[in-house]
């Protein structure tokens, strides 16, 4: 492939939660320095040599299956440090763009690998032809997506993978003890690990507190028990899923669902006792 440029027509595109504003391909990416940042999201991959990033007084390298983001507005520069610097990029925006690096692990701007030589699929097929007609773009855009989803799955894979298997035995310690009170030390105590590492693996994991986990699981086995018993007056229900005070299990449950307890049970037909 040769070294191209395309600027995207974003007139109709731009409703789209994300899409393209510009793609392009160096077989050897030059020097680049922007004092003010750049307008959109950028995401960049490096197929062959390598190159490197500073950003906010942090110096990156990053090689072959590495990617490198830039949000918006943040002052960077980049260089080769070998040639050729082979490697793409592609510039974004929408209202989601944001949330969808979230998801695939940028919450800033940084690096992160990928895979080991060659375009990732969807990055490869935004690339392919030259047109730039709202069908070409629309694809691109789908490419982009396509491409966020897959970054979320390769970034996450191998490490979450570890995590949620730590996780396994004091996930299935809660679900055996929802019936009851639960404090973070004695969930800590049963994990065998401390109570800050135990916060941390959850913020990681499931993205929350451990006792805010156990309340969201304490609404959905009430939930459960609304159906499954709907004679059950609300305090016992309240009772069986670890609440001691019925209404503070009603205020738990509105925070969680948005619905009061006798709210959800109209809502979902369910006969009422209190």
């Amino acid at each position: 492939m040769r070294s191209k440029m395309l600027f995207c027509r974003t007139d109709r595109t731009s409703l789209l939660p994300v899409y393209v504003t510009s793609i392009g391909y160096w077989e050897h990416q030059p020097e680049t320095e922007r004092e003010d940042g750049f307008p959109d999201y950028q995401l960049h991959q490096t197929i062959r040599g390598a190159g490197e990033y500073i950003v906010e007084g942090r110096t990156i390298r990053v090689g072959p299956g590495e990617a490198f983001v830039l949000y918006p507005g943040v002052r960077h520069s980049y260089r080769p440090v070998s040639k050729p610097w082979e490697m793409a990029w592609v510039a974004f925006s929408g209202r989601e763009a944001g949330a969808l690096l979230h998801y695939a692990g940028w919450r800033a701007s940084g690096g992160g690998r990928l895979a080991e030589g060659g375009l990732l699929g969807p990055f490869e097929a935004m690339l392919e032809g030259d047109s730039l007609s709202y069908e070409a773009n629309l694809e691109r855009s789908h490419g982009l997506y396509a491409l966020l989803l897959e970054l979320g799955r390769m970034q996450t894979a191998g490490n979450r993978e570890q995590d949620l298997n730590r996780m396994k035995p004091i996930v299935a310690y809660i679900e055996d003890n929802l019936h009851r009170a639960l404090s973070l030390g004695e969930l800590a105590e049963a994990a065998g690990v401390s109570p800050q590492y135990l916060c941390r693996l959850f913020q990681k994991t499931v993205q929350m507190r451990p006792l805010q986990y156990v309340n969201l699981q304490r609404i959905g086995r009430a939930k459960q028990l609304m159906f499954g018993a709907p004679g059950r007056r609300m305090h016992e229900v309240a009772r069986d899923v670890g609440f001691d005070n019925a209404s503070y299990f009603g205020a738990v449950f509105k925070k969680a669902t948005g619905f009061s307890p006798e709210q959800f049970r109209r809502l979902y037909g369910l006969p009422g006792n209190d």
